[in-house]
């Protein structure tokens, strides 16, 4: 029995697959469950039409991560942290710090998203790494500036 999962099913296959599955597991546990539906033309147009829409919002999805990326190119983020003499630095700059700068100036992007996950701990210019969509990654400029107390 052929069967279009609607969601994914471990060891059978992810949502929108047309799988090959027994009679009575298809009709007794994936149907009767909501999990699938039997294949034929309604259903496969109904998953030709889905997949075609799924596609456009994933390329608009995209597109606004490259236009997010660009934003994030020109945007530069200065932390000041205490420094010791010869630029000796205590403490170090994290990603939640760096979230929270560009919340602050308008930019939203999620903690998990940066790549580049190691804590800054020198002073100077750092370009760390964004990943906007699986396809997209921004880069971020964090200036570290040192105050000697």
């Amino acid at each position: 029995m052929k069967v279009i999962l609607k969601q994914d099913v471990k060891k059978v296959g992810k949502r929108g697959d047309i799988v090959d599955v027994s009679d009575g597991y298809g009709r007794n546990f994936l149907i009767a469950r909501g999990l699938a539906v039997a294949e034929s033309k309604a259903s496969l147009e109904i998953l030709k039409e889905q997949k075609s829409e799924e596609a456009a919002l994933e390329a608009q999805r995209e597109q606004e991560a490259r236009e997010k990326a660009a934003l994030l190119e020109k945007t530069v983020v200065t932390f000041t942290v205490k420094s010791g003499k010869e630029g000796r630095v205590f403490g170090s700059v994290s990603t939640k710090q760096i979230v929270e700068a560009l919340n602050k100036q308008g930019i939203i992007i999620e903690k998990r998203k940066i790549i580049d996950t190691e804590p800054i701990h020198s002073l100077g210019t750092t370009r760390v790494k964004v990943e906007l969509h699986k396809n997209v990654i921004g880069t971020i400029v964090v200036k570290v500036l040192g105050s000697e107390n």
